[in-house]
């Protein structure tokens, strides 16, 4: 099925998928989410995560390295619904949060060896781990195992390094947003060339093989958790700009952590696009990430109306 950006209708049935604040809510109740991403070499990916996620859940917990936590807590007039966590206590907040998206400005590795060295798969010997692609691998490895009930998203780093079977480990349905090389990178299927019908065909069959739910950020999009299949169909040039499949991740997290899992995949990735198109009108191609995350609500907002 298409659904292109143009006909703001086609995304109302999703939207029923989330659930939205109640009159009687309190703090908390719309949705908890945990972001574990960032490294010495990017700081900007996790943190425009948790930037367009404190606007969708309620509380956002926050966890990078000491540097990007200290870089975030200076943008508190941003990041106001959030708080940074200390990676010593992360099992504290998977264990209490609804979403845990992992792995936005996280780091792959070349090394091929040594990736099962941790002794009983202790979480405090992975947090001594000095190689950043191997804490990548061992964190996502280690959650995964630990806790299969979470919802999980899992995006850029922990895409490269994790094993694709460890997705048939989990008892609640992750979210993937893989570009067509992380998808070929954790599959090891090539969609470089390949038609939209095949795209679409192969990314429905492994949706459906490894249990999960797959945005592949194209062009074009396409969503399926193996059962159904979308094509969301918008935006323009502007968003090829590093940081877009950021702000994607922390939209699908923050969506997934107050609705349904296909909801808040189509959702975000519609409301990507649509935010693009008139961004376009007011700037061309020429907005910024700074320029999304403050329009995403406005077209949201929109959208529900």
């Amino acid at each position: 099925m298409q659904i292109k950006t143009e006909n703001v209708s086609s995304i109302k049935p999703f939207l029923k998928g989330l659930e939205l604040p109640l009159d009687e809510s309190h703090k908390g109740q719309n949705g908890r989410l945990l972001i574990i991403g960032g490294s010495t070499l990017f700081h900007s990916a996790s943190i425009w995560a948790a930037e367009i996620a404190s606007h969708f859940s309620d509380m956002v917990h926050y966890s990078s390295t000491e540097e990007n936590n200290e870089i975030i807590v200076s943008l508190k007039k941003k990041f106001q619904n959030g708080m940074v966590v200390n990676q010593k206590h992360l099992i504290d907040y998977v264990k209490e949060d609804d979403t845990v998206l992992i792995g936005p400005g996280m780091v792959r590795t070349k090394i091929a060896n040594n990736k099962s060295q941790i002794a009983n798969n202790k979480f405090e010997e992975i947090l001594k781990i000095e190689d950043e692609g191997m804490f990548t691998y061992h964190l996502t490895k280690y959650f995964i195992e630990s806790f299969p009930e979470k919802k999980f998203v899992f995006d850029a780093g922990a895409l490269q390094m994790m094993d694709k079977n460890w997705l048939l480990r989990l008892k609640t349905v992750p979210i993937l947003t893989p570009h067509q090389k992380e998808f070929e990178k954790l599959f090891g299927i090539n969609l470089l060339g390949k038609s939209i019908s095949e795209k679409k065909r192969i990314v429905k069959e492994t949706a459906k093989a490894y249990s999960c739910v797959i945005i592949l950020k194209a062009v074009v999009d396409f969503v399926s958790d193996g059962f159904q299949d979308y094509i969301v169909e918008g935006g323009n040039q502007g968003l090829t700009k590093g940081g877009t499949g950021d702000i994607l991740a922390g939209l699908a997290a923050s969506f997934y952590s107050h609705g349904q899992v296909m909801s808040a995949a189509v959702t975000a990735s519609f409301l990507l696009k649509k935010t693009a198109d008139e961004l376009f009108a007011e700037k061309g191609y020429w907005y910024n990430i700074d320029d999304l995350i403050e329009m995403i609500p406005e077209t949201f907002k929109k959208m529900i109306l």
